[in-house]
């Protein structure tokens, strides 16, 4: 192998998104060209990144951001709507520090798709596309992502352009390759099929994942092999005496390749060691709140899209489950929320707080939501009779907050049993349409598939008028 030989740049190695699969599996690496083309590169749509807490299995509208306090008993649930900082906007009772904050964060109720497995409708809400498959592991399309990683190829800095806890069941990078997969911490493989009750998986680093930071189970290579990493690449073929031509080129974008991999900014970010302890102390004693502080630093040190499933151990008597998958056969929906609400309404609102002390709110979006919403009707399929509602991609809640975004609103609205939205129905593609538009990506261009046939990054669908400023429209709080 010599460094002139030509490469598939993404075949060995995504910059921004750092997966190095392909660098395992045989791939002849060209650094001096793959970096080469990248010094020069500059970020479409500035500095802006998306904090995503994923909500996998989907949280109940009922019983978070859409409540129906009229409707009849079987609906309704025990919670009682509260009202906000911004008249006309409210939300359940057990989110009172977010309730102080609705001038920051805005509630989109009337998305809805088509897809109510979860691996299905996953996909589809992350994708914008409907998979073939009902109950698949991974996605057929890419993910958002995964998309901004590679419409940011090698315009990235110091730390990985997309950034996540684990994978999600029905998501990843689809045709795009392991390239655009993102950079994950200490993956676990379960996160990826129909299991609802594996541990959760910290974004943050715990004592375990001190020890060093590793890449997802299809790369193999760990950042405490880099020094084995830089040896190999020191076996290149290349001429030593060379201290002006390319090859000294190739040896300075080879040394950066593996300062990506375990380089400063990445380990900084990780390290909440370093961070103020009042500011620890904001988001509070829990994973959540380690997790969004780990988030805030990612995207703060230069990543781009963060990810992390917003998953949580229930006390026995009140579930199973770890995921949102609130089934009458996994748990107790209500007695569930009552454990989730505190720790979400405490680590959502410290970082709500922490980007806007920051300024970063102008370019940091945070989003909260799963792939669906749940069923307006309260179900009692456990032989103990507690409650539950279903899966209901016919209506959803999403919270968003920041991104330059226009907050203290209510976007949209859902009938009197919350059962489909009865103004501003939208297509969730209408959120991932947003996104891109924030990031200056261009929903209409055409990605290729494996046999080369152009595909648009999303199907036909408009950004929400309402967040970008375009238009104003009237919601029912």
């Amino acid at each position: 192998m010599t460094p002139s030989r030509t490469l598939d740049r993404r075949a060995w190695l995504k910059l921004g998104g750092l997966s190095l699969g392909a660098l395992v599996s045989g791939v002849e690496p060209n650094l001096a060209q793959l970096f080469a083309a990248e010094r020069d590169g500059s970020a479409a749509g500035g500095d802006f990144s998306v904090i995503l807490f994923w909500a996998n299995g989907g949280p109940s509208h009922l019983d978070t951001f859409d409540l129906k306090p009229d409707a009849p008993a079987e609906v309704r649930g025990p919670f009682k709507p509260i009202k906000t900082n911004t008249v006309g906007v409210h939300i359940t009772e057990h989110l009172p520090r977010l309730a102080k904050q609705a001038d920051k964060f805005a509630i989109v109720r009337s998305l809805h798709h088509n897809r109510g497995e979860h691996s299905g409708g996953t996909h589809r809400f992350l994708t914008g596309y409907p998979s073939v498959a009902a109950n698949l592991n991974d996605a057929e399309y890419p993910d958002v992502g995964s998309v901004i990683s590679k419409e940011l190829d090698g315009r990235g800095g110091e730390v990985p352009t997309y950034v996540s806890n684990t994978k999600s069941y029905g998501s990843g990078p689809g045709y795009l390759g392991s390239g655009c997969a993102p950079f994950m911490p200490r993956a676990n493989p379960a996160t990826s099929t129909g299991a609802n009750a594996y541990d959760p998986v910290p974004l943050h680093l715990t004592a375990v994942g001190r020890e060093g930071l590793s890449l997802d189970s299809d790369g193999t290579v760990t950042l405490r092999r880099r020094d084995d990493l830089r040896r190999s690449l020191d076996a290149l073929p290349r001429k030593l005496d060379d201290r002006s031509g390319p090859a000294a080129e190739f040896g300075r974008h080879q040394r950066r390749a593996v300062e990506l991999l375990a380089g400063p900014r990445t380990r900084a970010a990780f390290d909440l060691d370093r961070e103020d302890s009042r500011v620890l102390a904001r988001y509070g004693d829990s994973d959540w709140g380690r997790d969004l502080l780990t988030a805030r630093r990612l995207v703060e040190a230069g990543a781009r899209f963060v990810q992390c499933q917003a998953n949580i151990r229930l006390r026995p008597e009140t579930g199973r489950i770890t995921t949102w998958d609130d089934h009458s056969v996994n748990c107790d929906i209500f007695r569930a929320y009552e454990e989730r609400m505190p720790v979400l309404d405490r680590a959502m609102s410290a970082l709500i707080e922490d980007l806007s002390d920051r300024g970063m709110d102008r370019h940091v979006l945070f989003v909260f939501c799963g792939e669906f919403g749940r069923t307006p009707r309260i179900e009692h399929q456990d032989a103990s009779r507690r409650p539950g509602r279903d899966h209901w991609p016919r209506a959803m809640s999403v919270f968003l907050a920041g991104g330059g975004l226009r907050m203290g609103q209510v976007i949209g609205a859902t009938n009197g049993r919350g059962e489909e939205p009865t103004h501003r129905t939208m297509d969730s593609n209408c959120l991932l349409a947003t996104i891109y538009q924030r990031f200056g990506i261009n929903p209409n261009h055409m990605l290729r598939d494996r046999a080369g046939r152009p595909i648009s990054i999303l199907p036909e669908c408009e950004p929400i008028a309402e967040l970008i400023g375009t238009r104003a429209v009237p919601s029912g709080g």
